[in-house]
């Protein structure tokens, strides 16, 4: 089994167990370990071989181990079977509707044994929830434009981009290996154009010259066909093998000649409104552009076929990078020489956001710090969550000083990075912070989100965060439209007045690079840029192996036509620390407390 699949049992054995009222720590549990199978790099099966290497695994102890070791030997585990007994698997769905938890979802099968999305629309427009306790009419209407969305995003056919991400990989590793014919396996597609969803893969083998062309191409065409995640065979042409993997995702492989890689690498990239652009242009002067070169009209004769930067050279265009390919401004800006420096994974600095075992993280303040150290950053900052965010282990005042001196005496212990006492503080529903001015006051990063109340109409939820921004203490509002990709609609609120108010009080905004969230997305991050707002590119890491999810951030910053000026933690630690909003002495946090209280 994979390591998504034993997580997704894992998971939902989690759920039904909130559901059926379980104690917090006993479904958390399965729930960490869930998470942490997502980030694992190394096969589930393989550490189970060893039983000293599973129970290193932070949260595998003897009993969760044996769990694991079952899922792995049977495909699915005891307690999920008898839960599934109790309740329906549909009733899993209904956590997925946003203003519903499990306690509103328990209280709903008790009531109505409702456990469809449908039966639940059906009892929403028929008005059987409002008498209930803890619902009403807004809750009605929240359900029935929940269960709108949820329709909308599972159905969608798209995947997330890390999910098509680690699916290229392998499969372009197994294409490696299909003998001396291959000699390269690149990405296309909205993959190559860091989309936060992936539609379908496609895939370009090119071919080594001076072989057996046909002979070859119908070799490594038979040796996709048998690797071993292929669910159905859709298509197998004179050069293109298509084919359905058992996670759903459709992959098209196109074998090429090398002579034509540019070409068909600048085609298979799209998008199609870019592509459409740059076969008008080069109509306008007697060209022709397709997925094999750019050849004149008249003779056929070939201008550029080789590589992407002679096809837009010849174009009169300056290279356009794959992100930018969206007919949005990028030829014209080509064009005339204005195209952005984008930034670049290497030019990331340091990570602002992230969580230890201190709330609901899975490792430890060193263990974090070694992790970034080794990937190069000279500095991070600790954000655990604040107490309103309950589920989370959040800390309240008395604990994040604690975890204050906590951040500073490892410090000591892992030498060569400098680790920053911050903390993703929560945003209330009236818009103030969850911990005291004191407090905040003593951090050296204010992180602060929106984990409640999300469906405020669009003026409260504006009116909420403008609140917050004017908090002399936020310096970064983070994850700032709270969606999560195919799963939750962002917050209704006026993008534009939030962007105001954080170019004049100096709050950064985040490009969330966990790639459930991509949040802000690109065109968000855009109309930041434009008004000058800084942007800080973090991962939210709940894990050491999350911190690599930095390179999701930085795909959809440079969508969003950000340059390496344009984000704070692109500097040295003491230039970021006097980049950011700088805070009030902490001699009138107390005052600054009862003023905003």
């Amino acid at each position: 089994m994979e390591n998504k699949e034993v997580a997704r049992v894992l998971f939902e054995t989690a759920q039904l167990l909130e559901i059926d009222g379980a104690m917090i720590g006993r479904y958390r549990s399965y729930e960490k370990v869930a998470e942490l199978l997502g980030s694992l790099t190394e096969r589930i099966e393989d550490l189970a071989k060893d039983e000293k290497k599973l129970k290193e695994l932070p949260g595998v102890g003897d009993s969760m181990a044996e769990h694991i070791r079952e899922i792995l030997a049977t495909g699915d585990y005891a307690l999920r079977q008898k839960l599934l007994k109790k309740y329906p698997p549909t009733i899993l769905e209904l956590l997925h509707i946003q203003s519903l938890g499990p306690k509103r979802v328990a209280l709903l099968w008790k009531m109505f044994e409702v456990a469809t999305v449908d039966g639940l629309e059906k009892l929403a427009r028929e008005g059987k929830l409002r008498d209930l306790p803890g619902f009403g009419e807004k809750s009605e209407q929240n359900i029935l434009k929940g269960a709108e969305q949820f329709k909308n995003l599972s159905g969608s056919g798209r995947f997330r981009i890390n999910t098509a991400d680690e699916e290229a990989k392998q499969l372009a590793a197994y294409i490696q290996h299909a003998g001396e014919a291959v000699e390269s396996v690149t990405a296309a597609g909205s993959l190559r154009r860091g989309k936060e969803t992936i539609g379908d893969l496609d895939l370009l083998v090119t071919m080594r010259p001076g072989r057996d062309k046909q002979k070859d191409v119908d070799a490594v065409a038979d040796y996709i066909l048998k690797y071993p995640d292929v669910k159905r065979q859709l298509a197998h042409g004179e050069n293109k093998v298509s084919l359905l993997l058992e996670s759903g995702l459709q992959v098209d492989v196109r074998l090429l000649e090398k002579k034509c890689f540019g070409a068909a690498l600048l085609y298979f990239t799209g998008s199609k409104s870019h592509n459409v652009a740059l076969r008008g242009r080069a109509n306008d002067v007697g060209w022709t552009l397709n997925e094999y070169a750019l050849t004149t009209i008249k003779g056929g004769k070939t201008i550029a076929s080789k590589t992407e930067e002679e096809i837009y050279s010849k174009l009169k265009l300056a290279y356009i990078e794959p992100e930018l390919r969206e007919s949005a401004g990028e030829i014209e800006a080509a064009e005339r020489g204005t195209l952005p420096k984008l930034i670049e994974l290497g030019d990331i600095r340091g990570d602002l956001h992230m969580h230890t075992t201190a709330s609901d993280g899975h490792n430890s303040i060193e263990e974090m710090a070694e992790a970034a150290k080794q990937r190069g950053y000279p500095y991070i900052a600790l954000t655990d969550h604040s107490k309103a965010v309950t589920v989370a282990n959040g800390l309240d005042e008395k604990r994040t000083l604690e975890q204050i001196k906590k951040i500073r005496a490892a410090e000591q212990r892992v030498p060569g990075i400098r680790l920053l006492a911050g903390s993703e503080v929560d945003i209330r529903k009236d818009g103030t912070l969850d911990l005291d001015n004191e407090v905040l006051a003593q951090l050296d990063v204010v992180v602060a989100s929106v984990h409640s109340h999300m469906n405020l109409e669009a003026k409260e939820m504006t009116d909420r965060i403008l609140k917050a921004i004017e908090n002399p203490y936020l310096q970064i509002l983070a994850h700032p439209t709270g969606r999560l990709v195919l799963r939750r609609e962002p917050f209704e609120y006026d993008i534009e007045k939030i962007l105001d108010a954080a170019a004049k009080h100096g709050v950064a905004v985040e490009c969330n690079s966990y790639p459930d969230r991509l949040d802000f997305k690109d065109v968000h991050l855009r109309m930041a840029k434009q008004r000058g707002v800084k942007i800080a590119i973090s991962t939210d890491s709940h894990s050491t192996r999350n911190l690599d999810y930095i390179k999701y951030g930085v795909l959809t910053a440079r969508r969003g036509w950000v340059e390496k000026k344009d984000v704070i933690n692109t500097l040295p630690v003491d230039q970021f620390l006097a980049a950011l909003r700088p805070k009030p002495q902490a001699q009138t946090a107390k005052a600054a407390t009862r003023k905003s209280a």
